[in-house]
């Protein structure tokens, strides 16, 4: 009974023939397969042997031959195996120790080189020795990444992944020892990365990845600030006569914004906005600027934010009480009968901060039923029932719809790892006062620029989609035929340059930008704003999850959005939901049940739970 030694697929195999036609052969395997081979793959022909451990045995040959001793025999000359297994063995080799020494000849490329059937080249001496040295340099790599691993899965972290655990969870090179080290480990233990660094205490937890990855694709030099040379307060600036007030959270320390009231002995009545002006503290070859133009805006996000400008240089221009401070000032002159606008007029000047009203306390003074009695109680009282007035003017005459009433918008806090949700509905008249107020300034302001032919970053709005663009546009959803947002200059980059730009038009001077400096700016201010947003919105949804775990929450009333989406009703929380019936109206009243929560993915499996 024929049998056969042969190559196929690249590795060796042993058969016996059941028929031959000229360059091919049927051969059978030991186990019943059958194949078809050609001649040119036959290394070797032989007959009478069990093939049954054939290639097993052989390979417990080759495992004893020292490659290096077959290198030295062959002194650097092309050799047949069989010939080199002749020479080896001291005789003719049988074909199961011819088989061991091609095994070992193929299993050692870099002593040897395959140069045809059965024909291997002993490797020139240098190169042998510069592969051996590399081997042994990787097999010493190998065992470097191998107690790196161990470590890992111990729960300790080498010094060497601790100092590049950034770079390694997410700008690894993957043929580092370090990153080798991490993936093995992490393999082995069946986790993200992430997840196994967090184990063993390298990372806080899913907060503290997310914040890492935040901070790493937008803040790769830190989120400290470079120091900076110091602030000037302008000269030559007019005092305001006004004494002015602010509306924020009771959390903000960017006050951009404030509003003042005059009534005239005449009948007059002037309202003011009254909007902070870093601009004027520092010119566009100061650092900050350059600090500003990289950051471009503060990022909000619960528990934290990261500031477009460093402390010291809010405190110099935030609209604090009792302080005297920079402002771009636009003056409105209201028709006291229909609380129209009749004129306008914008200065930069000192204004005077007498107080920052709180939107919790405002809530409860400035509301419907204040509004229908015609007061309002305590600090600006009547000021505020003025202002509100005038913006509901302003609402009116750009055809703003009302709000849905239904529609909440939710502050969460985080103090010392504790969750708080505190639900607010939005249009309410507070917001009406402040936005229609900021609105108009925007626009106004925009409008000027535009018509006295200087560049501006404006937020145009056409068929639903919002762009930051130099050339000036309507806001359609606004109903407003320009809009440059410059009423956030403390917190955004598009805001403080409109302010210089404004600055340079009021004083008639250059323009401190030109076209070109902002359609860049406003390119990056777009992208950088969008990615700001979405990581607030990561970090808001990983609160609302630990909120739910916090308060053993397990189910809760929702309603449609559209599909299998569902607004959680009083959270800040869509899902989808498994289960939910085919056909379900949006709008739709349902029970929801939470299920197992993702905190690394930012995730809770919601199922249907009836009507």
């Amino acid at each position: 009974m024929k049998q056969v030694l042969f190559e196929e697929d690249g590795a060796f195999r042993v058969g016996t023939i059941l028929s031959e036609a000229g360059a091919s052969f049927q051969v059978e395997a030991a186990h019943g397969k059958r194949s078809k081979i050609k001649a040119a793959n036959v290394l070797l022909r032989f007959d009478g042997l069990p093939l049954g451990n054939f290639m097993a045995e052989a390979q417990k040959l080759a495992d004893d031959i020292d490659p290096e001793f077959l290198w030295e025999v062959s002194a650097g000359k092309e050799v047949a195996f069989d010939a080199l297994a002749a020479e080896y063995y001291g005789h003719a080799a049988t074909p199961l120790e011819a088989a061991g020494v091609v095994l070992r000849l193929h299993a050692s490329p870099v002593y040897f080189y395959k140069r045809g059937k059965g024909r291997y080249l002993a490797a020139p001496e240098e190169n042998l020795r510069a592969a051996l040295a590399g081997l042994e340099r990787k097999r010493r790599q190998q065992e470097q990444v191998d107690a790196w691993a161990a470590d890992l899965e111990t729960g300790r972290i080498p010094a060497e992944i601790a100092e590049k655990l950034d770079t390694l969870l997410f700008k690894p090179d993957k043929s580092s020892l370090e990153w080798r080290a991490l993936d093995q480990a992490a393999s082995a233990a069946g986790l993200a990365p992430q997840r196994l660094l967090a184990r063993a205490g390298a990372l806080a937890g899913p907060e503290d990845y997310f914040l890492r990855r935040f901070a790493f694709e937008f803040f790769p030099r830190g989120t400290g600030f470079p120091e900076y040379e110091p602030l000037v307060a302008p000269d030559g600036l007019p005092e305001a006569r006004v004494a002015a007030f602010s509306i924020d959270d009771a959390e903000t320390t960017e006050i951009d914004d404030a509003f003042s009231i005059e009534r005239h002995a005449d009948g007059r009545i002037v309202a003011g906005i009254h909007i902070a002006a870093p601009s004027v503290f520092f010119g566009t070859g100061h650092a900050l600027e350059a600090v500003a133009r990289e950051r471009l805006s503060t990022v909000y996000f619960p528990g934290g934010k990261i500031t477009m400008l460093p402390e010291t240089a809010v405190l110099e221009a935030t609209l604090a009480a009792g302080e005297r401070v920079p402002a771009a000032s636009l003056y409105l002159e209201i028709d006291p009968a229909t609380f129209d606008v009749k004129r306008s007029d914008s200065r930069f000047e000192w204004v005077t901060i007498e107080s920052n009203l709180r939107l919790g306390e405002l809530d409860a003074r400035l509301n419907k039923d204040t509004i229908a009695a015609g007061r309002i109680e305590g600090a600006h009282g009547d000021d505020l029932l003025l202002l509100w007035r005038i913006a509901s003017r302003l609402k009116a005459a750009r055809g703003a719809a009302e709000e849905r009433p239904d529609r909440l918008d939710y502050t969460i806090r985080v103090t010392e790892g504790r969750v708080a949700i505190e639900p607010r509905p939005r249009g309410t008249p507070v917001d009406t006062l402040v936005a229609e107020l900021m609105i108009h300034a925007n626009a106004t302001w925009g409008r000027m620029l535009a018509e006295q032919g200087l560049a501006a970053i404006y937020r145009n709005q056409k068929g639903g989609k919002t762009r930051m663009e130099v050339e000036p546009a309507a806001h359609e959803w606004l109903g407003v035929t320009h809009y440059a947002w410059s009423s956030s200059p403390l917190r955004r980059y598009a805001d403080l340059a409109n302010q210089r730009q404004l600055a340079s038009l009021l004083r008639a001077e250059p323009p401190a930008y030109s076209r070109d400096d902002l359609i860049q700016a406003a390119r990056d201010f777009e992208t950088a704003y969008d990615a700001y947003a979405e990581h607030q919105r990561l970090l808001e949804r990983y609160w609302t999850l630990r909120y739910l775990e916090q308060e053993s929450i397990t189910d809760a009333d929702a309603a449609v959005i559209r599909d299998e989406l569902v607004r959680i009703d009083g959270l800040p929380l869509v899902c989808r939901t498994v289960g939910l019936p085919p056909g379900t109206a949006p709008g739709a009243r349902v029970r929801v049940a939470f299920g197992e929560i993702d905190f690394w993915e930012a995730n809770v499996l919601c199922r249907y739970a009836g009507k």
